[in-house]
């Protein structure tokens, strides 16, 4: 997997505006843990890629690091070679002073090598050790991401429980709203008023009935006290004689 292809992926992710995921979300719930999975995974891709790298830096830097050794030690014998061949030509031995300025010659070409060398692995280097820090910062941004997502998702599950739980009550309270004429406690309400007002008039009968009745007994009693006053009359006593004998 490539180094920039892993860095690009960790700067998306990093850089992911969770909010704004969470509000275009039909569930959020769900986008959040496929979020926590989708992180999770790269994370795992990001520290395989990371340490792969990190492997192949350390890697170029033993070998810069024995490639300066290398020149060093190559200037080393050939400054050993070269006051070797000072010190024999000094005392008249040209042809073995020249055998140890050629061998002065083989260090020098060999240090200049292992220079190159080093030259040439700085660059690589340098730019390995940028993206090793890239990549550990994007990783570090992933993590604090991912324990964001994860209190983003504790959150919304304490919410979401909140809200289902409001819902039912008002639900709850809906449903036995006695002021609805459509509802069980208004049908019954509106039965229990019949049932009132049924035994409302049937008191009024009863009420009726009675006065019927007591008005039955004063017509009775006007009768009577004619009939009484006709016996009278036959008798041979007059209404005025019987109110002065009363």
């Amino acid at each position: 997997m490539a180094k920039q292809s892993i860095f690009g992926r960790i700067s998306t992710l990093v850089r992911a505006n969770i909010n704004s995921l969470l509000d275009s979300a039909e569930d959020p719930q769900k986008m959040i843990d496929q979020l926590v999975r989708d992180y999770t995974n790269n994370i795992a891709d990001a520290e395989s890629a990371i340490a792969e790298t990190i492997g192949n830096l350390r890697l170029l830097e033993r070998d810069h690091e024995e490639d300066v050794q290398a020149a060093t030690e190559w200037g080393n014998k050939a400054l050993a070679a070269s006051r070797k061949a000072d010190e024999l030509r000094g005392a008249g031995s040209s042809a073995d002073a020249d055998k140890f300025d050629s061998l002065a010659k083989i260090a020098l070409q060999r240090q200049i090598s292992a220079e190159r060398e080093a030259r040439s692995a700085e660059p690589q280097i340098s730019s390995q050790t940028e993206i090793v820090d890239k990549l550990k910062s994007g990783l570090n941004g992933m993590k604090e991401k991912l324990g964001e997502l994860k209190t983003k998702r504790s959150e919304l599950l304490a919410r979401a429980k909140v809200a289902e739980a409001q819902t039912k009550v008002q639900d709850a309270i809906g449903s036995i709203n006695v002021l609805d004429p459509t509802s069980d406690l208004g049908r019954f309400e509106d039965k229990i008023r019949r049932q009132e007002a049924l035994a409302q008039g049937k008191a009024e009968i009863a009420a009726s009935s009675l006065d019927a009745q007591f008005e039955s007994l004063e017509d009775l009693g006007e009768l009577t006290e004619v009939e009484a006053r006709l016996a009278e009359l036959k008798s041979g006593v007059t209404p005025q004689a019987a109110l002065e004998s009363d």
